[in-house]
């Protein structure tokens, strides 16, 4: 009879081989929030959960799509609510403190470190040492830690910096791209068994492909491919006040999201977000739309109608459709109706038929 395998001397046998080595599943326990429940439920299949930590996630989209209002906005808001520490590394050199501020950012130090870097291989330094010394500790005095990358596409190397000084503008000849591909792999590596999460914005450029007309994402298919989530984004007017009347004037953007990449949920699905200048986001922007393509809301007449799991049904206009009322479908979606249990069938036996002569 052949002798079972030792699992547990080949951990430990592993383990000592091999320096650093993370064994067993390492699921996010931690999410945080994009400030849009349409967004979060097409990042990660729930509503209340936006991006993971323990992952790379990353926003893409031309000048104005929201990427930062997002990332350097509303993710870092809702990390420090949940006493998350957040590092920022402004390499565009455009976030201001009080445009933070306005967003609800606490930018004290005791819970924000900002870092003006456009160097790759000065943040792929500071992230080494950070992860060395963040190994180092107790794992009960490990914080959680997310890192934010404003943006991929304003990032330099060496080759870049050299051509400028010496006025010879040639290009580096394809080095960021692989640059870039390394940051993002190393740190997915680094990462993955810890509580420490980045979040990251890039540019797009329009396609000059017919037959894939979707924009692309600067710096090579390198850093998509290690990444755990991509988001793109496009910039849309906002031509509707805040009573859902149309105007002439532009009072925001849209932000049109699609998820390109996820494990969490199906890919490939889009919603529009509006962002007004006046008031923000509403956090329920484009969860009418996002029922309405599921099939939750249906068009009765000149409104949209809701029946719940009770059989109830709520019909109101679309404006109306806000708050409470859409919390209640987000409450119920995923839910499974009650099974009726149904008494087994109970055979009965009938009399043989009689015919008309008596038989």
């Amino acid at each position: 009879m052949a002798k079972p395998f030792d699992v547990s001397k080949f951990r430990k046998d592993i383990t000592k081989s091999i320096d650093g080595l993370s064994i067993g599943f390492h699921d996010p326990t931690d999410w945080i929030s994009t400030g849009s429940y349409a967004l979060n439920y097409l990042i990660s299949g729930d509503f209340h959960r936006g991006v993971p930590m323990g992952k790379v996630t990353v926003f893409a989209g031309e000048s104005g799509a929201g990427k930062s209002y997002f990332a350097s906005g509303n993710i870092i808001r809702a990390a420090q609510e949940q006493g998350i520490f957040v590092v920022v590394i402004d390499s565009e050199n455009a976030l201001d403190e009080s445009w933070l501020q306005a967003l609800g950012v606490d930018t004290d130090e005791s819970k924000l470190l900002k870092l003006s870097m456009s160097m790759i291989d000065d943040v792929a330094k500071t992230f080494s040492t950070f992860m060395s010394d963040y190994k180092a500790m107790a794992e009960e005095d490990r914080p959680k830690v997310l890192f934010v990358l404003d943006s991929l596409g304003m990032m330099m190397t060496p080759t870049d910096v050299d051509q400028f000084n010496k006025g010879d503008m040639k290009g580096d000849m394809g080095r960021k791209p692989k640059a870039l591909t390394s940051l993002v792999r190393n740190t997915v590596n680094m990462i993955g068994s810890y509580n420490v999460g980045m979040v990251c914005t890039n540019h797009t450029y329009a396609s000059q492909d017919m037959f894939d007309p979707d924009d692309k994402i600067s710096g090579g298919q390198g850093f998509i491919y290690a990444s755990s989530i991509v988001v793109a984004m496009r910039k849309l007017k906002l031509k509707v006040d805040a009573d859902g009347n149309k105007t002439t004037t532009v009072q925001g953007i849209r932000a049109a999201c699609k998820v390109m990449k996820t494990r969490y949920a199906k890919p490939f699905e889009a919603v529009q977000v509006q962002i007004p200048y006046e008031t923000g986001m509403d956090p329920y922007s484009g969860c009418v739309d996002l029922f309405e393509a599921k099939g939750l809301l249906k068009k009765d007449g000149n409104r949209l109608k809701y029946t719940d799991l009770n059989g109830e049904v709520h019909l109101e206009y679309r404006k109306n459709w806000t708050g409470d009322k859409l919390n209640l479908i987000m409450e119920e979606l995923g839910k499974e109706p009650e099974t009726v249990e149904v008494e087994e069938p109970v055979e009965v036996e009938l009399e043989e038929p009689v015919t008309s002569n008596g038989e």
